[in-house]
Order: structure tokens, then sequence, then C-alpha cells
């Protein structure tokens, strides 16, 4: 495993003297100290993790003493090292991270560089959250280019593909790889082979590239048994069984899996064997965590203390204004957002009433309509045809007939005239007798001429009929929209479409006029464009109106349609 490949790579690291940071006084301290770390690294990879972890606590003691930052951190790493190769991987994640912490403080990029490696180890092998292991690598790879050490970039780099490459995030890691195979050759060590044919036969299985898969995953198996690489060669097999299921060659897939199952206990058997080794230190390994605990904080300084508690303080104190400001912010919003509900809630009722005082009004104005139009018909209609028809009489009676008496009658007549034509004004017969489609029809003939014309467009039949109400509440707004045109619009050409679709009526008023400012726009005189809207709305249905200047306006109408009652 490329894990445990780092730990032993950087144990040799630290074993490196350094006394670039100690003063003259304490040299001799500082050289005694630094020997007990290399002791205890030596210890550690000769597998003498007991012996190693007592050296690395006496050396841990020396260093806080000396307030050395650089071997504080040194030792941590190496206790959490020892922790690492007895499988104990919170305990050894707890180390890290608390090397790192002394490490940030020193200028010691290299020692940076493993802590940042072995902490995004943890992350993504055992403890499966990559997004951080990944963001530890990138950390280790920062501080791999601050020392320009090539061989450290590339091995972190494998590091990050293989993070990629196991949440199927090829396209991020190919990059990466890339780099590998390129540098690989010249910069990289015999250690990585297994787990860069690896990547590379992984990658050309998610490219669907079978030739080239089966290439890389062989080459990484062969060149594995031949180093005895047990932990890369595992997870090699495990990857080509995944291949080799994936092109339907289940006889070879599962040699792989067994393979890897059998490297897997292999492994496994050896970390009990190594633990056994070192029979009764698991036991004691949350003593040995208090004991480290408790010699760091034994010799902080007053001083440090005193910071610590003052820090503390002010993060409380911090997170209490914080969120005394968080509450009356959110205060502040809930008070404004309850005014504005408030507020749109009045609107809305004053909206409803405006609405229901304009529907009320039309719904008068057309009860009024049918009223006067069948007062006007029944009775005065009525009357005049019976005078007209009694002085008829009269008049075949005398002769010579009398000047004034046909004068009488021709009076009569004509106010009999125009008693009808102003009943069909307000209600026009074609809309009761022959429906919607047909009087509408007609209405578009009638208000067409040389200047402005007007096409009917439906594919309904004409005499197809609706409710009374409905019709008539139709034909009004219609006609309104109509008589807009042509008293404003200084239109050509005007459309009137009208289709009916899912027990629905589609209306369209089209016309290539002058057009109007629909956000300027508040009402027009008579029925007007407001009162349309709220009549619409009314009955459920839906108006748009589209227009802009110097380019005509088109108003669109949807309603569901009131049938006739049987």
């Amino acid at each position: 495993m490329i894990l445990f490949r780092n730990i032993l790579l950087l144990f040799l690291l630290l074993a490196l003297p350094s006394y670039s940071s100690y003063s003259q006084n304490n040299l001799q301290s500082q050289h005694n100290t630094t020997l007990l770390v290399k002791e205890a690294t030596k210890l550690m990879i000769d597998g003498k993790h007991e012996e190693s972890l007592i050296k690395s606590r006496l050396a841990l003691k020396e260093s806080i003493i000396l307030k050395n930052n650089n071997l504080i951190a040194s030792c941590y790493n190496t206790i959490a090292a020892n922790f690492d190769q007895l499988t104990e991987f919170e305990k050894a994640f707890f180390y890290y991270k608390k090397g790192l912490i002394y490490a940030e403080k020193t200028n010691n990029n290299i020692l940076k560089n493993w802590l940042n490696n072995n902490i995004a180890n943890i992350y993504c092998f055992d403890k499966k959250e990559y997004n951080k292991g990944i963001y530890y690598y990138k950390k280790s790879l920062s501080y791999c280019d601050k020392t320009k050490d090539s061989s450290q970039i590339v091995f972190t780099k494998l590091n990050i593909t293989w993070a990629y490459f196991d949440i199927g995030k090829f396209n991020e890691g190919l990059p990466y790889l890339n780099f590998i195979n390129k540098y690989h050759p010249i910069h990289g060590g015999s250690n990585t082979t297994v787990a860069l044919n690896m990547l590379n036969g992984m990658y050309q299985n998610h490219q669907n590239n079978s030739e080239k898969a089966i290439y890389y995953f062989e080459k990484a198996i062969t060149f594995g048994e031949k180093n005895d690489d047990k932990s890369d060669l595992s997870f090699t097999h495990l990857e080509y069984s995944k291949f080799l299921s994936k092109i339907k060659n289940y006889k070879k897939a599962l040699e792989n899996l067994i393979r890897y199952n059998d490297l897997t206990t292999e492994i496994n058997n050896e970390d009990k064997i190594k633990k056994a080794n070192v029979a009764g230190i698991n036991l004691e390994l949350d003593e040995y965590k208090r004991e480290i605990d408790t010699i760091e904080t034994k010799y902080k300084t007053n001083e440090q203390l005193m910071i610590e508690r003052q820090m503390k303080n002010k993060r409380i104190s911090i997170i209490i204004i914080s969120s005394l400001i968080i509450i009356i912010i959110l205060l502040y919003f809930f008070i404004q957002n309850t005014q504005l509900k408030q507020k749109n809630k009045l609107k809305d009722i004053q909206s409803k009433i405006q609405r229901n005082i304009i529907n009320a009004s039309i719904n008068g104005q057309e009860l009024e309509r049918k009223k006067i139009a069948s007062f006007l018909h029944d009775n005065i209609s009525a009357l005049l045809s019976s005078a007209d028809m009694h002085l008829s009489v009269l008049n075949s009676k005398i002769n010579p007939h009398p000047e004034e008496l046909i004068k009488t009658k021709a009076i009569l007549r004509d106010a009999h005239d125009k008693v009808r034509d102003l009943s069909h004004e307000l209600i026009p017969s074609l809309l009761t007798r022959f429906g919607l489609f047909y009087a509408l029809k007609d209405l578009c003939e009638k208000n067409s001429n040389s200047n402005l014309n007007f096409e009917y467009i439906s594919l309904e039949h004409t005499k197809k009929r609706y409710d009374e109400d409905f019709e008539m509440k139709m034909y009004f707004m219609i006609t309104e929209l109509l008589n807009n045109i042509i008293k404003h619009s200084h239109a050509s050409q005007a459309k009137l479409n009208l289709t009916e679709k899912q027990e629905e009526l589609f209306i369209k008023v089209i016309d290539n006029g002058q057009g109007f400012d629909t956000k300027k726009f508040n009402i027009i005189e008579g029925f007007g464009l407001n009162q349309i809207r709220a009549r619409i709305k009314n009955m459920e249905g839906k108006i748009q109106i589209k227009s802009d200047l110097n380019s005509g306006t088109m108003i669109t109408i949807q309603v569901p349609i009131e049938y006739k009652k049987d």
C-alpha cells in the first residue's frame, strides 16, 4: 500500500539531523533529543513498536521542554507512524494532525509535505473521505513544489490520481496521470510501478479500450508478483476483476477476485502477527495517548495557557455576539416578511374588492342591456307597430289621404326602426339567434373597410352555441377590443382568431397598428382593458397583452367555456 511506503520514506527522511534553528546554549540538548527521535524512528522501521513508542515519548518530553516545534512535530509523526503500522488508524490520524499543527509553525516544508500526505492517505484509504483526502494531497503537493523534489511531486500526483479514479472522477485525475506517465521513468521509483500500471488500466477501462486495459493490468500483476508487492498487487487484482466482469469474462474475473481475497487475507494475517509480536501494547494505547497529552500540557508555560484561555474567551465572545447579530437579523427579516405578507394580503383584498366592483358594474350593465332591449322589443316596438297598423286602417278609410296622417305614419315607422336598431345594439339579434361565432364573423365584416380590414379566423362552426350569458360576455369583450383597434391603433390589418380546445376558448386579437407601452398603460376609455382583465379573472381565465410602440398589439385570452344547460 502506498501509505506504508510513504511512512518508510518519511522515517528515512527524518533520520537526517537538523540544527539550523537551535540556539548555541541548547545545542547539546537538541543533539540528544534528535538522537532519541532517530532511535525511535529506527526501532519503528525494525518493527519494534513498543520500544519505539517509549523512545518517542521521551523525545517528545524533551522537545516540549526545549520548545522546539520541529522536534515536537517529528516526535508526533513517529508516534503516529507506529500506530499507523499497528492499524490503529484513528490514533495515527490524531497524532498526524497534532504533528501538523507544530510543523506549520516551522519552515520545514519536507516534514509538512509528508504529514499532509499521510493524513490524506488515512482520509482516502481508511475513512473513505476522498474530498478531504484530495485536499490534503494537494497541500502536500504545494510543499513538494516549494522543495522542488521531483520524485515527491510524481509520488504525490500518483496518490491524487488514485483518489480521483477511486471515486470515478477520471477527467479530474487524467492530467495528473499524464504527468506521471511522462516523468515516472525519470523521477519515479520501482515501488510505484505496480500502482502506475494499475491506474493506466483503470483509465483505459473507463475509456472502454479493452486491449490497452488488459495490457496495463497484466503488466501491473507481473511486476507486483516479481517484487512481492502484496498491497498494490491486491488492489490491481480487484480492479482487473471489475474490468473482466464488465467485458463478461467472468471466469478470469473470478480468478482475479479470488487472488485479491487471498492477498488481502495474507496482509491481514501479517498485521495480526505484527500485533501479536507487541502483545499487550494495544491494551495500553489509550493510556499512552493520555500520557502523551499530559506531557504536552505539563510543559506549557503559564503565558501559553493564558493565551489559550484568552483565545477561548475571545472565541466564546465572538460566538455570542455573532449569535445575537444573527438573531437580530433573523428577527428583522421575520418582521419585514410578516409586514410584507400583510401588505400583500391587503393588496390582494383591495384588488379582489376592485374586481368585484368592476364585475358587479359590468354584470349590472349587461342586465340593464337585456332589460332595456327586451322592453324596447316587447313593449315599445309592439306599441309602435300597433299604432302604425291602426293608422294604416284609418288611412284606408279616408280618401283623399290627409297629409298629416301620412307624415304621422312615416314618423311612427321611423321611430319603430330606431327602437329596433337600439334594441339590436344593446343585444345583437344575430348573437341571440345564431350564436357567438356567427355574430363575431358578421361584426368583422361590418367593421372592415378600405382603411382597415378585419380578418375572421376560426375552424369552429359559425352556428355553434354556448351558454347565453357566456356568449354575451365574450361578445362585448371582443367588441370592445375591436373598437379599441378602430379608435386608437391606426392599423390597416387586424385578425380575430377563435379556437376551442379542451373545454376552453382561445381568443387572439392581433393588429399591425402603432401599439403602446404596456408598462405605462393604465386604462382605456369605456369598457377598457382593465375591466376586461377583471372580467377574465372572474371567469377563471387568463389574458396576455403583448405590445410595443410601432410594433402592433397581440391580445390573447383563454377562458373556460360555459356550455348550454340541457
